[in-house]
């Protein structure tokens, strides 16, 4: 599963593990992506989303209807 956000474009950070002697090596911070299925009742079916944790509280305030105009807007197919 790719590590980005559909709805809020989320997408892992990169950034360097220090250790105690101070050497740095190579790391990546993954947004906490979830696979969730809605029902949208406009079009009488259900669609899944990759969505982070982050996106999922803000479509219980926003809506899946609003969301998935939201994606759509962003040039996602639903």
């Amino acid at each position: 599963m790719s590590a980005h956000c559909r709805l809020t474009g989320a997408r892992p950070g990169f950034g360097n593990t220090i250790s105690h002697s101070h050497r740095r090596t190579s790391r990546r911070f993954d947004p906490n992506i979830q696979r969730k299925r809605y029902w949208l009742p406009s079009e009488g079916r259900y669609v899944r989303l990759t969505l982070s944790a982050r996106a999922i509280k803000a479509i219980d305030g926003i809506g899946i209807e609003s969301a998935v105009a939201r994606i759509r807007a962003r040039g996602g197919k639903v």
